[in-house]
């Protein structure tokens, strides 16, 4: 079993309330996680992609 502490992460944007970062699976798989308060998101890449472009839908709405 892989220690979390060995996975590497990295954070890709954040602001005062939100973050959001990435981390390597052992298997090689990327995983968002998406930090909204007392909220995590955890998204596959597709699934990550996918959610980019609805927050996009709503800005221009």
């Amino acid at each position: 079993m892989t220690d979390p502490s060995d996975i590497p992460t990295e954070v890709i944007a954040e602001t005062e309330h939100y973050q959001v970062w990435v981390s390597e699976e052992p298997d090689g798989e990327l995983v968002y996680h998406v930090e909204l308060g007392l909220v995590t998101i955890h998204l596959f890449a597709e699934e990550f992609e996918e959610f980019v472009q609805l927050i996009k839908r709503v800005k221009k709405a």
